[in-house]
């Protein structure tokens, strides 16, 4: 299995990505990322799948089951929390611009059938977590306790400032001791240009992902293979993560880093529960006596500009 995806390896109808579960090399989850042109109707049917529909430049109408949403977007992932819809399986659902748009569809293969819905961007809940150079921010629009109406699909969005370290300290869900949570995980990387908002692969970052200390050892001979990955991450690349520890990722100085979290997993209940490496789980102390980073949050549901 090929865990790093770079910029331009799952171009499919003319479409920048289009991840299957199949493609990736396992059981639930996925991703679309979409380029609406100016008044061109898309229409997707969602099949097996639930989605949401997520601008990340640019707005939309979503028509799915009678329903009309309008989603207002953003100028860019770097410039504002962005509104949202739901859509489910078995779906035929139509986009459509006025001027042109780039929407990522974050999806998973599930069995209930729920009705469309729209999440408004004000009630979006903005994390700050970490504190020191490991201050980020995290954006639950699709997270359990905060959006409940998903079978088997989470996802949240995450802002790295430059220079600063995230996903850390590493972390798992996957059928290996201690967890109680599966889920495959998606990572899909935006990186912003020297401007901090406009996304380009000027800039990088890095992203580390690994089971055990890196070295074959039990849990690796019952997975059948280690995997000891450290790799530059550009603006567009994706990173799959079917078990073991992840993190940090780690946004290059001047380059701030956003990346689009998917997961999904066979749990009756959606839950993204995880458990840290035990060997850096003691950063988690430190957090309460250390400053968090004043550029956090980054994005609120209110748009900022470029200077």
């Amino acid at each position: 299995m090929t865990l790093h995806r770079p910029q331009g390896t799952l171009v499919a109808d003319g479409d920048p990505i289009l991840l299957t579960p199949e493609d990736a090399g396992w059981t639930y989850c996925g991703l679309r990322v979409l380029v609406l042109e100016p008044g061109e109707p898309r229409v997707i049917e969602t099949g097996e799948f639930e989605a949401f529909v997520l601008p990340l430049a640019g707005g939309c109408v979503v028509e799915v089951d009678g329903h009309r949403f309008e989603l207002e977007g953003r100028e860019s992932v770097f410039t504002r929390v962005t509104d949202f819809a739901y859509v489910p399986r078995d779906a035929s659902v139509t986009l459509t611009s006025l001027s042109s748009a780039e929407i990522a569809l974050p999806m998973a293969k599930c069995t209930r059938r729920l009705e469309p819905r729209y999440g408004p961007a004000e009630g979006v809940p903005v994390e700050v977590r970490g504190a020191g150079n490991a201050t980020r921010q995290v954006t639950n629009f699709g997270t359990p306790g905060v959006w409940d109406h998903a079978d088997k699909l989470n996802a949240c969005e995450l802002i790295t400032p430059d220079g600063n370290w995230s996903s850390y300290p590493p972390h798992k869900h996957d059928d290996s001791e201690p967890c109680e949570v599966v889920n495959e995980e998606i990572y899909y990387f935006r990186i912003a240009a020297r401007d901090g908002v406009t996304p380009s692969r000027e800039g990088f970052g890095f992203h580390r992902t690994y089971t055990g200390d890196g070295q074959i050892g039990t849990e690796d001979l019952l997975a059948g293979s280690s995997i000891d990955e450290d790799v530059t991450v550009r603006d567009g690349d994706v990173f799959l993560i079917p078990r073991g520890y992840h993190g940090p990722c780690v946004a290059a100085p001047g380059y701030p880093m956003y990346y689009l979290n998917v997961l999904a997993g066979p749990a009756e209940e959606r839950s993204m529960a995880f458990c840290d490496d035990p060997a850096h789980t003691w950063i988690r102390d430190t957090w309460a006596s250390t400053p968090t980073d004043p550029r956090c949050p980054m994005t609120t549901a209110t748009p900022k500009r470029a200077e």
